[in-house]
Order: structure tokens, then C-alpha cells, then sequence
């Protein structure tokens, strides 16, 4: 039988004591079993420390690190990827369920592929491990643009790359160090995502590996922030600044990029520079909007249109959108 390689399993914690133990037994108790489970604790203040610590007695596959200051998540994934010495490693959140045969299936996708990272679906549950969404991408209308495109496109506008369910080689580590810290919207998944595809091959395994738990006290969950909005300004402006901080994190890296998404980077910034204050009509960088959305569904590309550009248009069918909700509650 050939002997598997080691793959690195790096996992960040932070007051996780609640659902830990579930995860971490997911992990070792896999059909793939060549793994180090590395473990990175951020200051945790409840007894997450000592389990992390009791399973590294147990096992010898498990390696633990404390932090002595809190580093926030996307750091210490950054100080866990350092630590990896194996070729292949995963990404692991403290809190989700992954099914037993999620590292055979997505490292065995990697080599049928020759592929420099793989990613997968997800199932969406609750804090009980109850379906909620018996697919993440679906729900989150990410499943076209996944399947369509596998370059930079894919992840570049936005993340289409759940960091839990992601394997990858460590030869990319370095290219993407230090991860941006000028944007919280540019986290840890969406750098490495963007990062590999520029300079490999990134590939979709189209099934879902991992329960993806949701329990209120998530980093990165299932909610739209958008959807809570009552005026189409405030949706605007999220939109704006969003990218703004996006395309402002891609700039101040720029040189992680390669031609043309470099000079796209420069121009999709000026771009939403000048709309940010915009209140009625934009007549300009409308051919940077079609490069930037081109990818998108037609119904986002619309929409994204109307609100950048025409926010006279989409105030008022705003207004409409909220009589009719408010109409329906009544009946």
C-alpha cells in the first residue's frame, strides 16, 4: 500500500470550549489518518486551552501553540501557516463538524486535478447540527460563478472560497505573506484564494465536506448585512466602501499581483473613489464596471449597476421594494 504524506490541519482557536471537542474529533478520527493538527490558541478565556492541550497529550498527531496577545483570527492563521512543514495543509474553524472522508475527498481531488488548491461546498447548520441550508454556495448565490470560472475572476470582486473547506501547498505560503491588514474585508480565504489562482490552478470539488455550524457567536457567518437596512443609502454606502476598502488593500499589495489585474486594481479604486459621493446619475468608468462585474449573474450585474450608478433609480424602486414588504406584513 503506498504510504500517504502528512498533511498539516491548522486550526484557530478562541473561546471555543462549546463545540471544540466535536471538531476536533471530526479531524482525527477521518479515513485519511497521515495528519498533524496543528493548533493555534488566541488568548482564549475559557477552558479552551486545556482541552487543546489534554488532546495533545492523547495523540501525538496533535501540536498545540498559546498566544501570549491576542492576534485576532486572520493573524493567527497567518502564524499557523508558518508552521506548516508538510506540502499539503487545510484550513480548520474551532467550531464546525467535517464529514470523515473530507480530507481523502478533497486531497484526492487535488491530485486528479494537478491542482494547487482545492475548496468545496458546505452544509449550513445549527448550533444542534440541524440542516439549515443543505448548501452554502447555493444560499449564498455563489454556485454559478464558482462552477463558470476557476482563474482570479472567480474570487477577485468578492469571496467565493470557504477558507474551512480549503487544501492547498505549501510552496504558495509564501507568496501570499503577511496577509493584508488594511481591510477586513479582504480575509484570510479570499487572499489565499486570490493568491493561488494568480499563480496556480484552483479547483471546485462540487460536494459538501463539512458541516458549517452557525450559532451566534461566528467571526464570518451566513448573514447579509444588507438585508437589515431600512434606507438605500445605507445599503449604498456598505456597497461603496466595501470595495473601496477592498481595491485600497489590493493597491497598498500590489506587489502580489500580476498584469492586468494590477493595473485593474488602480483603476477599479479611482473608479469607486469618484461614485462615493455620488447622489443622482454616474456617466463615468462604466466600461471599469463591466470589466470589474462582467462575471456576475445578470440580475447582480443589474442591480450592482443601478446602485452604483444610477442611485436616483434605486432609491426610488427602494422605497417601492420596502411599501410592498411592509404591505405584505400586514396582510
Amino acid at each position: 500500500m503506498e504510504q500517504q504524506e502528512t498533511i498539516d490541519i491548522l486550526m484557530a482557536t478562541y473561546n471555543g470550549e462549546k463545540y471544540l471537542k466535536e471538531q476536533i474529533e471530526s479531524i482525527l478520527n477521518q479515513t485519511y489518518k497521515n495528519i498533524r493538527l496543528i493548533i493555534s490558541d488566541d488568548c482564549s478565556k475559557d477552558d479552551t486551552v486545556s482541552i487543546i492541550k489534554e488532546y495533545e497529550k492523547r495523540d501525538k498527531r496533535v501540536i498545540t501553540y498559546i498566544q501570549e496577545k491576542n492576534l485576532g483570527y486572520i493573524k493567527n492563521f497567518e502564524f499557523l501557516l508558518k508552521k506548516v512543514e508538510n506540502r499539503i495543509y487545510m484550513l480548520s474553524d474551532q467550531d464546525d463538524v467535517w464529514n470523515e472522508d473530507k480530507i481523502e475527498k478533497t486531497y484526492t481531488k487535488l491530485k486528479e486535478e494537478n491542482a494547487d488548491l482545492v475548496f468545496t461546498d458546505l452544509e449550513v447548520v445549527d448550533s444542534n447540527l440541524t440542516t439549515m441550508f443543505s448548501s452554502f454556495n447555493t444560499y449564498m448565490k455563489l454556485q454559478r460563478k464558482i462552477t463558470k470560472y476557476s482563474g482570479v475572476e472567480r474570487q477577485y470582486l468578492y469571496n467565493c472560497i470557504t477558507g474551512c473547506t480549503i487544501l492547498s501547498k505549501k510552496e504558495f505560503i509564501d507568496k501570499m505573506m503577511p496577509f493584508p491588514s488594511e481591510s477586513k474585508y479582504v480575509v484570510h480565504d479570499m487572499w489565499i484564494g486570490i493568491i493561488v489562482a494568480m499563480c496556480g490552478k484552483v479547483v471546485y470539488l462540487n460536494e459538501k465536506t463539512i458541516k458549517y455550524r452557525q450559532h451566534g457567536n461566528n467571526q464570518v457567518g451566513t448573514e447579509k448585512i444588507s438585508h437589515g437596512f431600512t434606507k438605500f443609502k445605507d445599503v449604498r454606502d456598505l456597497f461603496v466602501n466595501v470595495k473601496l476598502a477592498v481595491f485600497s488593500a489590493y493597491v497598498k499589495n500590489e506587489d502580489k499581483f500580476i498584469e492586468p489585474w494590477k493595473e485593474l486594481n488602480k483603476k477599479a479604486l479611482n473608479y469607486y473613489e469618484n461614485i462615493k459621493d455620488c447622489k443622482y446619475i454616474n456617466f463615468k468608468g462604466w466600461n471599469i464596471f463591466h470589466k470589474l462585474y462582467k462575471y456576475e449573474t445578470i440580475y447582480y450585474y443589474l442591480l450592482s449597476f443601478i446602485i452604483m450608478n444610477f442611485p436616483i433609480l434605486g432609491n426610488i424602486l427602494f422605497k417601492i421594494r420596502n411599501t410592498l414588504n411592509r404591505a405584505k406584513r400586514k396582510e
